[in-house]
């Protein structure tokens, strides 16, 4: 979705060198996003995704308070490059001492991933979040389940006010049942043309799966539904399989985004940070070594992984469902789908074993008063295996300081992508009134 930008000029000043650098900015970045006819500052704006200032003039130190009157992102682009110049930073921390917040990136990369940012605010508004879910929290493991924000009424009211998407709850037991009742031959029709590649899965499990698939894709209809999410583990009494193999699809047929366990706040920081930056992410759990006991019981393995290098702190076990996580197969460089894991799931169910590539990664989320993000970069520095246990296959993440970390943390749910995202994150939080947060 491109973004509505409006040029501003100074009045009196518009002149050709603000005309020339508007028709090479609409040249450069016309395919990225529309542009609208320039106003002077000061005017009277119409609805627009943000304001862009191709050429600044020392007549901004004199119209402070036309700048604050600006309520949408201010946008700063005044080199051919596609970039602020170099000369922009006087009256950009001028502004900023005045509590005047600017966008003003140093590279056409970084311009590109704010437009994105901003066509990404511009559709969570138009967008709706289906979860599939009857009574959260008084199912399977309810002494764990029940303690999480993301099925609050109060999280869904912050999310919808803040961000102005759609949150739409559905029954999972009527889900479930649709799905009980697609055909065999259709299930098989539908999975011969995927050719899944397969391990100790059964033809139940996989037809399983698929049915699961069926009735989700045949009950997004029409609809603008940006996010699909469902009490998988909680209320698992309701399906005879898990939606693995069924977020790996839509990904790949729609680009949808999904939430294991219904959580609405991993939802909302995936739906953001993939779209805006276009890297692979996935949702997993975190094992920090320093959690001890606690995170080995509940992954059901004796020790933590003891080939590392380095300080134990500072390492994390990222584990979900059995293995590292729900990986749609482009992320991937291997990818299986397999027989269930957890007890707690039915024993025709299926999980994807999956590996992201080894190297610089990025762990991030939302706070509970969506106001926060937190970000860490680490480095994958391998995949730990545990025979008979919860963990059959997770990720080893070196991370900079362990103890920071679990004192920032907003979740056992964090998003994981590939690369050093920090920088990134911290160009497009702003955007959505985050503060992204280094930990």
């Amino acid at each position: 979705m491109r973004p509505t930008l409006l040029p501003l000029y100074f009045d009196p000043g518009r002149d050709e060198g603000f005309d020339t650098q508007l028709t090479l900015l609409r040249n450069l970045l016309g395919s990225e996003a529309e542009f609208l006819s320039p106003l002077p500052l000061g005017a009277t704006l119409p609805p627009v995704d943000a304001v862009f200032f191709p050429q600044l003039l020392g007549e901004g130190y004199r119209r402070v308070e036309d700048f604050r009157k600006i309520t949408v992102p201010i946008l700063v682009v005044t080199s051919e490059f596609g970039t602020m110049s170099m000369w922009d930073w006087e009256l950009i921390d001028y502004l900023r001492s005045e509590g005047i917040a600017t966008l003003a990136p140093y590279s056409l990369e970084q311009t590109q991933k704010i437009l994105s940012a901003l066509g990404v605010r511009r559709e969570l508004r138009q967008t709706k979040f289906l979860v599939y879910q009857d009574n959260p929290g008084q199912g399977q493991q309810a002494s764990i389940f029940k303690r999480f924000y993301w099925w609050e009424e109060e999280c869904t009211q912050r999310m919808v006010a803040k961000f102005g998407i759609t949150i739409e709850k559905r029954s999972f037991r009527e889900l479930g049942a649709r799905a009980a009742s697609i055909s065999n031959q259709r299930a098989i029709e539908a999975s011969r043309e995927w050719n899944v590649p397969t391990e100790n899965l059964s033809s139940t499990a996989l037809g399983n799966a698929t049915k699961l698939y069926l009735a989700v894709r045949d009950d997004l209809g029409g609809e603008n539904i940006g996010a699909v999410g469902m009490n998988c583990l909680n209320e698992s009494h309701y399906s005879n399989s898990t939606p693995c193999l069924a977020w790996n699809r839509l990904y790949m047929e729609q680009a949808m985004i999904w939430g294991c366990e219904g959580d609405t706040v991993s939802m909302l920081t995936k739906f953001i940070l993939h779209r805006a930056l276009a890297m692979p992410i996935v949702m997993t759990n975190l094992y920090p070594f320093l959690m001890g006991n606690a995170a080995l019981k509940h992954e059901r393995i004796p020790y933590f992984p003891k080939d590392i290098e380095g300080d134990p702190k500072n390492y994390i076990l990222v584990a979900h469902c059995g293995y590292m996580g729900v990986i749609p197969q482009p992320f991937a460089t291997e990818w299986k789908l397999k027989r269930k894991v957890l007890g707690i799931v039915d024993e025709n169910a299926s999980a994807i074993d999956a590996r992201l590539p080894q190297g610089q990664v990025t762990l991030a989320k939302m706070h509970s008063d969506f106001d926060r993000i937190t970000v860490t970069e680490g480095e994958l520095v391998g995949y730990a295996q545990y025979p008979e246990s919860d963990c059959l296959n997770g990720g080893v993440i070196r991370i900079p300081d362990g103890p920071r970390l679990l004192g920032k943390l907003a979740s056992h749910h964090s998003l994981l992508m590939t690369g050093a995202q920090l920088a990134n994150i911290q160009t497009i939080a702003p955007i959505f009134d985050l503060t992204a947060e280094s930990v």
